[in-house]
Parts: C-alpha cells; structure tokens; sequence
C-alpha cells in the first residue's frame, strides 16, 4: 500500500494510525496472503474476529445509551441488524474500503472489491485494529460516527425489527405459503458459530448469516422483504 493511501483512508476514517502495519493487516485479505512466497505475512481473519467482538460491545453499549427504553430482545435484534453483513458493507463502501483491500488475483477478477463479505471482515479488521492502535475511547467515538445516524431507523420499542413476524404476516395476508427456513451451513467453535440460514417464500428465497440462528434467520427474512417491497410495495407496510 503507497504511502499516500495511508493518508486517504485515515481522512475517511478520521484517525491516523501510529502502526501502519496493523492498517496494512487490516487490509490484507487471505486470497492476497495465499499468493505471495513471503511467509510472515499475516491475513486480517484474526483482526476480524476481534473487530466482532469490539463492535458487538460498542454499538450494544450505544444502544442502551441512545434507547434506555428498550428491552433485552429489542436490543438484540438491533444490534443483529446494525452489525450484519449488508450493513457493514454499507459503511465499508462509504470509505471506500474496497479500493484499500489488498485482494488474490482470482478475487480481483471476480469483483471481490464489491463482495458484501470481504467488504464487512474487512471493516471489522479496520475496526480492531483501531482498537488495538488507539484503544478503545478512540474505536468507540469512530464506530459511534458510523452507526449513530442509523439509529433514527429505531422509533419505539415494538418490533420494528422483527423481520420474521413482518414477513409471516404479509404472506398470510396474500394467504401464501408459509416461510421455509433451512439452515444452510454452520462454521466455527461451538463458542463462536456463524450460521447462514435461508428462507424460501412464494419464488424468492435468500440466504441470512448471524452468530446465532435467530439472527440468520432475521437476516434472511429482511432480504426477501426487501425484494418482497420491490416487486410489491405494499410489503411489510403496516
């Protein structure tokens, strides 16, 4: 990475970094590591699992600060939908990240900069190593900036997040078929799965990742809602 990409990504992300090595980490997907005959390089795998665990804390802490109101299952299914996957990679392309990830060859050519996957790990790496760098003031007050103006998305404390209900009750009102979730696969220790889960509806099926399987499943529910609200604008309204 060119000394003067240090400079932009650290203007978006509004912090300079006093180990640029824990930034290039950060950045240094697994397909590029796998390539290269130098072996001490190191993948951002490990910062990304640390950055799930610094989000999770934070953006739960900013919940219960900016909602008091709200309940341990409201709070959860919250976080599940500020922290998934789509969300992350969201943020990621609002700095730009995927110009920063340094990809495999075969990653390069199958757009991997755009893959709503690479984008989030590569967030969450970014994220820890914030953490690590500047420590925890400084990794809050940035995932606060990132996540606090999608917090006027929650309103009140029903369940305004609650996919799942959403979706069962616009199919039983078009009086379709009921939603079909399967799980798909399951990775990881039995302390720290991550499960994807797809549901299948009328002709549309999708497919939700979490750390639990409610989680996935809310994931999977969203998606198909907002086909579902594409091709049906009357979709999940209430």
């Amino acid at each position: 990475m060119q000394e003067a990409n240090y400079l932009e990504i650290e203007t978006k992300l509004g912090y300079e970094f006093n180990s640029k090595e824990l930034l290039e980490e950060a950045l240094r997907h697994s397909s590029f590591v796998n390539e290269q005959l130098k072996s001490d390089l190191r993948d951002n795998e490990r910062l990304e699992f640390l950055g799930d665990a610094v989000l999770n804390l934070i953006i739960g802490h900013i919940l219960i600060k900016h909602h008091p109101d709200l309940k341990e299952g409201d709070l959860s299914r919250t976080r599940a939908n500020l922290v998934n996957e789509s969300r992350l990679a969201v943020i990621a392309r609002s700095l730009d990240l995927g110009i920063f990830i340094r990809l495999g060859k075969g990653e390069i050519q199958t757009d991997g900069r755009e893959k709503n996957s690479i984008l989030a790990g590569a967030f969450e790496a970014l994220v820890a190593a914030v953490y690590l760098d500047g420590g925890f003031k400084t990794a809050f007050k940035i995932i606060e900036n990132s996540f606090v103006p999608l917090l006027d998305l929650v309103h009140s404390t029903n369940d305004t997040y609650d996919y799942k209900s959403q979706l069962q009750e616009w199919v039983q009102e078009k009086q379709g078929e009921i939603p079909n979730y399967k799980v798909v696969r399951e990775e990881g220790p039995d302390h720290d799965k991550t499960f994807w889960i797809s549901v299948k509806v009328f002709d549309i099926e999708t497919e939700g990742k979490g750390k639990n399987k409610k989680a996935a499943e809310q994931d999977a529910a969203r998606q198909a809602l907002e086909i579902l609200k594409r091709e049906h604008p009357a979709a999940g309204s209430t």
